[in-house]
């Protein structure tokens, strides 16, 4: 029988998968956490290993060969395995010491969760927090994330998810601003304040359509996508604007306005990849957010008509 030749490195087979995927080494070499020279010494390491070409040099980076192409599905679906054993291995720690990784959107994370997360590492002092404010999706699979706080219900495969109830939406303005502009009476008077929205992000406008309110971008006087900017620029007195209620109405320098007007809600979803889900310290963060977060929305009308995918 013929003997089969040695398996590659398998640090040389991320390598490759990175480089093929983002098209570059400086890329993949900031996603994996490698220099440059480095990552180019493991692909060139992986084709004298094979005995082919994997990439060809363009003007714009590196571009995968014939051979390159065959041979990346290959090498994604080790990886893929690898994931896979990893995710599995973690799921069947009993210990409760380690790190438990949550994301939440930005929002979230700098007006939600702070304290939250100093009463979680009172009750268990061995866990540690890594917290990823980020409005991208983070994925559980790739373990970028233990646990995520979504504000749509999660459709991925593989992972456990409980919907905690809604947060409502309000229309605020700074007392400041609306003691020198006035007090909005109905939704017609809108027309004649300042709006504060989104740039390119749509959602907003797509919310109010949706409550029956014919709104387009040149709606809003003050536009951006950053949600902790936003709030920050209704506070400061530039307009009116949308925010958590249960921020918005802590906040003692701005007011509410059109209280009655129909507004879609936040849906929160308490997200987990189900075998990390059985790992006692993710277990019990979970159970400690869910218990945290839900006097937030029980407190709040959660009959409100649609709902934002944020």
């Amino acid at each position: 029988m013929d003997k089969l030749p040695p398996l590659p490195d398998w640090s040389r087979i991320q390598s490759f998968v990175a480089v093929a995927d983002t098209g570059s080494l400086s890329a993949a070499a900031r996603r994996l956490g490698l220099s440059q020279p480095t990552l180019g010494r493991q692909i060139r390491a992986l084709e004298d290993d094979l005995g082919v070409s994997l990439f060809a040099r363009q003007a714009r980076g590196l571009a995968l060969t014939d051979e390159g192409a065959a041979l990346l599905p290959a090498a994604q679906a080790m990886q893929a395995a690898a994931r896979s054993l990893s995710l599995l291995a973690a799921g069947r720690s009993e210990d409760m010491t380690g790190t438990v990784r949550i994301t939440a959107s930005s929002f979230v994370s700098l007006h939600v969760l702070p304290d939250i997360l100093a009463r979680i590492r009172q009750a268990e002092p061995d866990i540690q927090i890594e917290l990823v404010p980020s409005d991208r999706s983070q994925n559980l699979l790739f373990r970028e994330a233990d646990i995520a706080i979504r504000m749509y219900r999660p459709e991925q495969l593989d992972v456990v998810t409980r919907h905690l109830g809604n947060l409502q939406l309000g229309l605020f303005a700074s007392t400041t601003y609306l003691d020198r502009v006035g007090r909005p009476r109905n939704a017609s008077d809108l027309t004649g304040h300042d709006l504060i929205g989104y740039d390119t992000d749509e959602q907003i406008i797509r919310g109010m359509r949706d409550v029956g309110l014919n709104a387009n971008r040149t709606w809003f006087a003050l536009r951006c996508d950053d949600h902790n900017v936003l709030w920050a620029l209704v506070r400061a007195g530039c307009g009116l604007g949308f925010a958590q209620c249960n921020v918005a109405e802590a906040d003692p320098s701005v007011e509410r306005v059109l209280p009655d007007l129909p507004l879609p809600s936040l849906p929160v979803w308490l997200t987990a990849h189900a075998a990390m889900r059985r790992t006692p310290r993710i277990r019990r963060v979970w159970t400690l957010l869910a218990d945290a977060l839900q006097p937030v929305l029980d407190a709040q009308d959660q009959t409100s008509p649609g709902s934002l995918p944020r």
